[in-house]
């Protein structure tokens, strides 16, 4: 490691202070925060000493979407050679077809993304941060993995300079980037992020494909196939992260207990959910009310967004009582969409961009809140004191 270290600094040195290449230092300083702990800390303001960082906080995310994302290369090729009578449906032939399909997207998301940020970087002559090491892998996660590269690349493209740079990059952005990148492309490009062909990879080769979303076949009237356990599990079509609940479950477990994800934006928001989803099931006019209310929390994105994406420390709300209160409300917008938008029946995403515009709003009348009451507790009393 100390050769390593060595070699490390010997490149730098073209790149400091008064050299020939220093506006290029956050470039390389970038390769020496990824292999090493981040070189600078604060210096001015108040501050907490403390060993977890940027880079630390992000790694953790990254781990505990790796779940996740196992499963979902594997039921790519599963959803795919299901379709083909006499298939090898060996695990090693499903999971190497869906990383042949999936390992593309991501390298395309982090290139584009990264050398975006790098640009940026290197413009405004600040460090490179370490924000889209989880959005990188966030974006390709929450696409269809039959989406073209180049729709991928436009997208996260969209996410990182319009949600993100435009705001001041890593920590100034009010929406979720990797929602943003999903939200634009469903907009920019419908027929290719809804539809029964998407969802399986290769599926236009295939005849008689059936590999529409479960949320998509009930927007359409059309009966449902798959069982709880087959949602719960993740054996249904979807977007490449988001289909297996218990994968999810255990990354949901990874980050409460690191600390890094808020359990009340988790919790307050299944219980939104179930709450809403349980108030349509009792008026029950279409299939989408009549589907039963725990489906609707391990189908679709609703359990991949409310723990990685309605999470995100910058856009959500930061109060306690804030927390409980965008949590049920992402809850309960993400089963009203699905429910009254059969064009869009897949509605957590939505619903997480439109709480985070809500979020600050929500924190000042919480923390406002808090002000009222304790003046009235010191005006009561100065009148016992008084008395």
């Amino acid at each position: 490691m100390k050769f390593l270290r060595d070699k490390i600094d010997q490149m730098k040195k073209p790149f400091e202070k008064g050299q020939k290449f220093e506006k290029f230092a956050p470039a390389i300083n970038a390769l020496d925060t990824f292999l090493y702990v981040p070189n600078h800390t604060t210096k001015h303001g108040a501050h907490i000493r403390d060993a977890v960082d940027l880079k630390r906080t992000m790694i953790t995310v990254v781990l505990a979407l790796i779940p996740a994302l196992i499963f979902g290369i594997y039921n790519a090729g599963y959803q795919h050679f299901i379709q083909i009578e006499g298939s090898d449906m060996s695990f090693a032939n499903l999971f190497f077809h869906g990383l042949w399909k999936v390992l593309p997207m991501i390298i395309v998301s982090y290139a584009v993304g990264l050398g975006i940020e790098f640009a940026f970087a290197i413009f405004r002559g600040h460090e490179v941060n370490e924000g889209y090491l989880v959005s990188g892998l966030l974006i390709p996660m929450v696409m269809p993995v039959d989406l073209p590269l180049w729709m991928l690349a436009i997208s996260v493209a969209f996410a990182v300079v319009i949600g993100k740079e435009a705001f001041g990059g890593t920590g100034m952005n009010i929406f979720n980037p990797a929602l943003l990148a999903r939200a634009f492309a469903f907009f920019a490009y419908p027929t290719f992020m809804s539809g029964d062909k998407i969802w399986v990879s290769d599926a236009t080769t295939i005849d008689g494909v059936s590999g529409e979303t479960i949320l998509g076949s009930l927007a359409q009237g059309k009966e449902v196939t798959y069982s709880t356990m087959d949602m719960f599990l993740g054996f249904i079509p979807g977007s490449i992260g988001e289909t297996s609940t218990i994968a999810i479950l255990i990354g949901a477990f990874i980050l409460i207990a690191t600390g890094v994800g808020s359990w009340k934006i988790m919790v307050s928001g299944v219980i939104g959910a179930a709450l809403t989803a349980l108030m349509f099931n009792a008026v029950g006019l279409t299939a989408l009310m009549n589907f039963d209310w725990m489906n609707h929390l391990v189908v679709g994105g609703f359990a991949f967004g409310i723990v990685f994406m309605a999470t995100d420390p910058v856009s959500a709300a930061q109060t306690d009582k804030g927390k409980i209160i965008y949590g049920l409300l992402i809850g309960f917008f993400s089963i009203l969409i699905r429910v009254f938008n059969p064009a869009y029946p897949e509605g957590v995403m939505l619903a997480i961009l439109l709480m985070n515009t809500l979020a600050p709003t929500i924190d000042y009348f919480v923390v406002n809140g808090n002000i009222a009451k304790r003046k009235k507790r010191l005006a009561k009393s100065k009148q016992l004191k008084s008395a």
